[in-house]
Order: C-alpha cells, then sequence, then structure tokens
C-alpha cells in the first residue's frame, strides 16, 4: 500500500474515485473576454486603416488635380510669340471635350493673335478645388497673374480669375472646359 493512502482492508473505498473538483468558471470566461477584445481591437484597427487609406487617395487625387491645372494655367498665361503654334498644341494637347473642340476651331486665330503679342510671364497665386463631381472631375478655380514686358521696357500686370474642369482621360487629367471668371 501506498504510504499516502491507508485504506482498511474491508473498506470499499478502494475502488471509488475521487471526488470530482468544482469547475472553475473565471479561466473560459477571462478568455472569452479577451477574445472579444481582441476582435473589437481588430476590428477598430481594420476600419481605421481603411479610413486613413481613403484620406491618403483623396489626398493623392486632390494633389494630382491641382498641380495639372497649376501647369495647365500657368502655360496658358505665359505667351511667347516666337512659338505661338507650340503653344497652340500644348494647350490643345492638354484639352478634351468642349474645351479641345472650341480651342480647334479657334486655332488659327490664336496662334496669330499670340504671335503679334508681347511675351508674358502667367504665374498662379491660388487655386483651390470648389467640387469634385460624380463622374470623377472636378472644378476648380484659379487666381492667376500675368506679367507683360512692352518694348519700352515697362512691365505691365494684370489678373485674372478662371473656372476650370479637369477630367481624367486615359489615365491623364485634361481640362474639359475652361472660362474665365469676372
Amino acid at each position: 500500500m501506498s504510504p499516502r493512502r491507508r485504506v482498511e482492508p474491508d473498506s470499499t473505498d478502494l475502488f471509488r474515485l475521487p471526488d470530482a473538483r468544482p469547475r472553475r468558471w473565471v479561466l473560459p470566461l477571462v478568455a472569452a473576454l479577451a477574445a472579444v477584445v481582441v476582435v473589437a481591437a481588430i476590428t477598430v484597427s481594420t476600419l481605421l486603416l481603411v479610413k486613413r487609406e481613403t484620406q491618403r487617395e483623396d489626398a493623392i487625387r486632390d494633389v494630382a488635380v491641382l498641380s495639372f491645372v497649376r501647369g495647365f494655367v500657368t502655360q496658358y498665361a505665359t505667351l511667347d510669340p516666337f512659338h505661338a503654334n507650340d503653344y497652340a498644341d500644348g494647350i490643345l494637347a492638354q484639352g478634351t471635350g468642349d474645351f479641345a473642340k472650341q480651342f480647334q476651331d479657334r486655332m488659327n486665330e490664336i496662334v496669330i493673335q499670340v504671335a503679334r503679342a508681347e511675351p508674358t510671364t502667367g504665374t498662379v497665386q491660388a487655386l483651390g478645388i470648389e467640387r469634385w463631381n460624380r463622374d470623377g472631375s472636378a472644378d476648380v478655380v484659379v487666381a492667376a497673374t500675368t506679367k507683360t514686358k512692352m518694348p519700352d521696357g515697362k512691365t505691365i500686370e494684370s489678373g485674372s480669375r478662371w473656372f476650370a474642369i479637369a477630367t481624367k482621360e486615359g489615365g491623364q487629367w485634361k481640362i474639359s472646359s475652361f472660362k474665365q471668371v469676372i
């Protein structure tokens, strides 16, 4: 016999199982609560990541359209009478839709006007997205200044405001409408 357990020889306790311990309910409860907390943390983290990525994509899209419109307006406001045909071709290449059609219709007049003009330097002072349209285009408002150096050495500076609609076409931004705001 084991020295730990003394059983009387005529006792039936020899074949009896020891008493079952009461079940602990604290450990499964803590494990379940920990699992709920982990699932909640993963869900919140995923939602925050999706929101951040959406905001990042929106910011990249805003910067892309503003950068394109800034370059377009700068090119549009900068006249070089010695390269009038290149000027017209460059503007036409960045246009689409109604703007490209109207510019194409008046291209000869525009080339003649640019060739007769004095050299002008255009600068964008400020621009901003007014709104995004459902078709993915953006309405952009632009304020620009132009400096014209006259043959007598004087410099004339003037300001203008423009309303442009930029549309993404074939992976590139293009101007579909361009109007001067008075």
